[in-house]
């Protein structure tokens, strides 16, 4: 990336809910307060300038209001997590306020989308864009929200965000980013009204997991050279349109099986694959781990999950492979491993977890050798309108290692298309990119 600009920022406000709000505490479920959410998750929306808006309509102005107002909705995200007993998290509910920062960019949108394949990530200048409060990063008694809201040359603008992990998965960022947009838009309120129900998700009492979560295991991995560092590493994006998906499911799969398979299931396979054999990190022998991130709203009445529920509301379902068999197999049989997988993820398997979680102390999950995929082109993110009409890229602004997500764009020719980030050490980026073409020319 070559694009640099200068970006103008006023100094952070906290932005609390436009009304009286309770003051309580508010349990979260053993779900939520698991070590792997403990941390903060970041996205971010990129709108043009809108011919229908007047000149004095500042996107700023009318996001700080809309978002004030959302919050007497969705008052806990003002509050502030601790812990309590066992380090079982709370939110206080005191109505403090999440971090709002307004900003000016010497750029356009124009000049964002002409510096790499279209708008997707890594984005240049992100950290500007995006700008990390000193002092509000933590998970515990730090603003649960941080939002910049940054105006551009052209009359666009981005809305970056950032939550607390055990607050909201990307479903409930959605839910809440688009009670801020209706409110925005003028509506009186939110057209879901949101729902706490935290303990639909915790564990039963006595916890009795019904099975093993490998997902959570404490792997131990024979001694490697140290990993690359942060600086080392390489963030591409690798756009998929429906031409190659269906490639891939030609060339990779048997008839009966390509109707069955979804795109995520085929592209989950084929870059686990490659992401294995290009970092040769592991024998043959040892064990290669893919975790996709499953959602569990299809079961919420089982599970009891009213609608407008906004916590985290997925299971981790795992596939372990030796990576020798791994990279030997056809594709088609890791694919139906995936499927496997997320089949898996039952109401017995949720409540399972649950209980798993809290009999060994919420471990994070087993980092060692493992590939997390996460599908967000359902979540809603592109649907987002806060007044300017649909964005033009909605989603994740930042990939960590190890980690991938599956994200709406359009390709170059205007079709329906995933772009799917990642991070890989320098040396293994080149590497990567060809193993995909490989695959992509049946060879």
């Amino acid at each position: 990336m070559t694009l640099t600009f200068a970006v103008r920022r006023r100094e952070p406000v906290l932005i609390g809910p436009a009304s009286p709000t309770p003051r309580e505490t508010k349990r979260l479920s053993d779900v939520d307060d698991q070590g792997e959410l403990r941390s903060q998750v970041r996205g971010i929306f990129f709108y043009r300038g809108s011919a229908m808006a007047r000149s004095d309509d500042d996107p700023v102005d009318i996001f700080r209001r809309a978002l004030s107002d959302a919050l007497v909705h969705y008052y806990p995200l003002a509050g502030r997590l601790r812990e309590v007993e066992d380090r079982k998290l709370v939110v206080d509910c005191t109505g403090q306020g999440v971090t709002f920062v307004e900003a000016d960019a010497d750029v356009r949108l124009a000049d964002l989308e002409a510096d790499g394949p279209g708008l997707v990530p890594p984005f240049p200048c992100i950290e500007e864009l995006g700008f990390e409060v000193d002092g509000s990063s933590g998970v515990l008694n730090s603003p649960l929200v941080l939002i910049q809201v940054t105006r551009l040359l052209c009359g666009g603008f981005t809305v970056w965000h950032r939550f607390n992990h055990t607050m909201c998965d990307a479903t409930g960022i959605i839910q809440f980013m688009s009670a801020v947009a209706e409110l925005a838009r003028g509506l009186p309120a939110p057209t879901v009204a949101p729902a706490w129900s935290r303990e639909s998700l915790d564990a039963r009492r006595p916890p009795t997991p019904s099975f093993p979560h490998r997902e959570y295991e404490a792997a131990v991995p024979r001694a490697l050279p140290p990993a690359p560092t942060d600086a080392d590493m390489v963030r591409r994006s690798f756009v998929f349109g429906p031409t190659e998906v269906a490639t891939l499911k030609k060339l990779c799969l048997p008839p009966h099986l390509r109707d069955r398979a979804t795109s995520f299931e085929v592209l989950a396979a084929v870059l686990w694959r490659a992401r294995t054999a290009v970092l040769g990190t592991l024998r043959p022998d040892e064990d290669a781990r893919l975790i996709t991130v499953v959602s569990v709203r299809r079961h919420s009445r089982t599970l009891g999950l009213p609608q407008g529920y906004y916590g985290f509301s997925c299971a981790y379902a795992g596939v372990v492979m030796a990576a020798g068999t791994l990279l030997s197999s056809p594709v088609a049989d890791v694919v139906e491993r995936v499927r496997e997988a997320k089949a898996s993820v039952t109401p017995e398997y949720v409540r399972s977890a649950a209980d798993h979680l809290v009999l060994r102390g919420r471990p994070p999950l087993a980092r060692a050798n493992m590939f997390l995929l996460s599908d967000l082109r359902h979540v809603g993110f592109h649907r987002v309108d806060f007044g300017w009409g649909e964005p033009v890229y909605a989603g994740p602004s930042h990939v960590k290692v190890g980690n991938a997500f599956f994200v709406a764009v359009k390709n170059s020719d205007g079709e329906d298309a995933v772009a799917v980030p990642v991070a890989l050490p320098r040396m293994a980026m080149d590497r990567f990119a060809a193993e995909i073409q490989t695959v992509l020319v049946g060879k």
